[in-house]
């Protein structure tokens, strides 16, 4: 079952830039970086708050380090802005299984690892109202991080 929104997906063209912007607009401090090669991003992640379920809610900004990667081609065709959302499960593969039972494309055969050690899908946005979507099992020890 769908527990929060774990985070926003942001995609920009300079990711310090855009940090600084939510620091200094905000208040936002950066919770988490890191490059995930696999999808050609660098990454910051900004903890907007914690939750009921242990979990928390982000702001996930996204600046691609190659332009054929996912969020680069998006960029291009898009500019900057929301990229997609993001909802926190137990359990990304029983709610990946089940979404796909209700007929919406799940676009990985198997979660992938994510930010901060999660595990990942995403839901075709043909099939979500035009919204990427993101299915996220945090980490056990993701919340301990700072």
């Amino acid at each position: 079952m769908l527990t929060r929104i774990d985070h926003i997906g942001i995609a920009c063209f300079d990711l310090d830039k855009t940090v600084e912007f939510y620091r200094a607009t905000y208040g936002f401090e950066v919770f988490h970086s890191e490059v995930n090669e696999e999808q050609g991003v660098r990454e910051a992640m900004l903890k907007i708050n914690g939750t009921s379920d242990g979990g928390a809610s982000y702001l996930q900004l996204l600046e691609p380090t190659r332009e054929d990667s996912a969020v680069g081609k998006w960029l291009a065709k898009n500019g900057e802005g929301v990229h997609h959302i993001a909802f926190g499960t137990a359990d990304v593969d029983g709610d990946a299984e089940a979404i796909r039972g209700k007929g919406v494309r799940v676009l990985y055969d198997e979660p992938r690892t994510g930010s901060m050690g999660s595990r990942i899908t995403f839901l075709h946005p043909k099939d979500c109202h035009g919204v990427l979507t993101e299915l996220v099992t945090s980490a056990p020890d993701a919340q301990a991080e700072h």
